[in-house]
């Protein structure tokens, strides 16, 4: 693929999918905020408990196979067909495994519903096995205007049947429902929308090729997966429910943010990479851009996030969350620090070497464990900041293998992120001062935004700052045309 054809279909990916993920968010929010108003906490309690595990076994269907197939620019119809079949194999396996433990996980955590919703809930998995093949289609294509399309209807539909089944009392089956309506109304939209489906097409090379390739990226999703729930559970159970709750309500806001921006960038930048995997230089520089352009604009947000969060928090959640403030701090700078980490993930993984990334989890995970053993034996605070421990430890873990695949050096990392970081530390302290005025809090964090807006936006004008001219250059362009 030509550069220029790769840069618009890079630009158009990133749009579409910024679009869906803001509408995907914002509608969500909208609903959750309707069924929270009539739904009792113990629903929720009961599907966010079945969700840890649903979320688990999901990885063994919807990672590694599908990533697969991003990664091989190569792949065709019958790449894609049996990979179909694996993933429906393994869905249906681990969908009986969830089956025959739910009576006793009912019975551990004292909770007589829990076992046959989460039999039903599980029926989800198989479906997803469909629609990650789906999704590895998009990607592998840079069609991404097919999510918005499917995001559209799926989130709006299911918002629908959730708040009419909430309303008649139907409690966390609510819930049940509205993930079930979403995933099939997804289903059914890209199944109009992608020109796949699948074929009586199966081949054992190819089964055996991905494997070689997916399970390792499996493994690895499954340890971040697994070790993401660890945290909650050990905070939970150490903690009161309101500690955990100030914890969660804490990552809540930088999450908003990783969620929908970076997760955007990431999407379309690993097909991105993976077109031009055999091409060390093309793929350096794409990965260096993407670390510039990446920090150019999450630093500023996020280093922003943790300096107006007091105000934020009163106006968004009232004072009564006042204690979720430190976390909202904390976790945002981590989640900045632990963003650029996941581009070399992304770029070790477009090249195809699956092999490292799972070597890199095994060398991260003790530490990960180490720092949360000690953090909660001080505090919940404590807990959050062996989070940005980890973020600094995990960041350069990643980073080494860069160096020797594609020959991007520890040096020119740090170079790449060092202005964004700086200008973002030297808005943040700005913004901060402001807390000084002891202001209304709306008037406050309207101060604080525009202030913290026109001296990062002057500081990158006075610097000539590589990301800020480049995306000043594409976005005049695209607008030209």
């Amino acid at each position: 693929m030509k550069d220029k054809d790769l840069k618009n279909k890079v630009f158009s990916g990133l749009v579409w999918k910024f679009s869906e993920r803001i509408l995907a968010q914002g509608v969500s929010f909208i609903v959750s905020v309707v069924l929270a108003r009539i739904l009792m906490p113990s629903d929720y309690g009961i599907v966010a408990l079945i969700l840890v595990f649903i979320n688990i076994a999901n990885v063994f269907v919807t990672s590694g196979f599908s990533t697969a197939l991003v990664q091989n620019k190569d792949a065709n119809s019958v790449d894609f067909s049996t990979n179909f079949y694996c993933s429906l194999a393994m869905s249906i396996l681990v969908y009986w495994i969830l089956f025959a433990i739910a009576p006793f996980l009912s019975q551990f955590y004292e909770m007589p519903d829990l076992a046959l919703i989460l039999r039903v809930f599980a029926l989800r998995i198989p479906l997803s096995a469909y629609s990650a093949i789906q999704h590895a289609y998009v990607e592998r294509n840079m069609i991404f205007k097919r999510y918005f399309f499917s995001t559209l209807g799926g989130t709006l539909i299911s918002g629908v049947v959730g708040i009419m089944m909430a309303y008649n009392g139907f409690g966390a089956w609510a819930l049940i429902a509205q993930y079930f309506t979403n995933t099939i109304v997804d289903i059914f939209v890209l199944s109009i929308t992608v020109p796949w489906h699948p074929e009586f097409l199966f081949s054992w090379k190819s089964a055996k090729s991905m494997m070689n390739y997916g399970w390792k990226i499996l493994a690895a999703d499954l340890s971040g997966t697994f070790f993401d729930q660890l945290r909650s559970l050990i905070v939970g159970k150490a903690y009161t429910s309101a500690d955990l709750a100030f914890y969660n309500k804490g990552n809540q806001l930088p999450s908003l943010i990783t969620t929908n921006i970076s997760s955007s960038i990431m999407t379309v930048l690993f097909p991105a990479i993976a077109n031009i995997s055999d091409e060390k230089k093309r793929v350096k520089e794409m990965t260096r851009k993407a670390v510039k352009i990446m920090s150019y604009v999450m630093f500023p947000m996020l280093f922003g996030l943790a300096a107006v969060s007091k105000p934020l928090v009163n106006i968004l959640f009232t004072s009564k969350w006042e204690a979720a403030i430190p976390f909202v701090q904390i976790l945002s700078i981590s989640s900045a620090i632990s963003l650029i980490g996941g581009v070399s993930l992304q770029a070790i993984k477009a090249i195809g070497k699956s092999d490292i990334i799972l070597k890199l989890e095994i060398y991260k995970k003790p530490i990960y464990v180490l720092l949360l053993v000690i953090g909660v034996k001080v505090s919940v605070k404590a807990v959050a900041g062996t989070m940005l421990m980890y973020s600094i430890y995990g960041n350069i873990v990643n980073a080494r293998p860069l160096k020797k695949e594609i020959d991007y050096s520890y040096v020119e990392q740090l170079k790449d992120l060092s202005v964004p970081f700086f200008m973002s530390a030297i808005m943040s302290l700005a913004v901060l001062m402001i807390l000084q005025l002891h202001m209304n809090d709306v008037i406050t964090l309207i101060v604080q935004v525009l202030v913290g807006a026109v001296l990062y936006i002057g500081m990158s004008m006075s610097f000539k700052v590589d990301s800020f001219l480049y995306l000043q250059k594409f976005l005049i362009e695209k607008i030209r045309r």
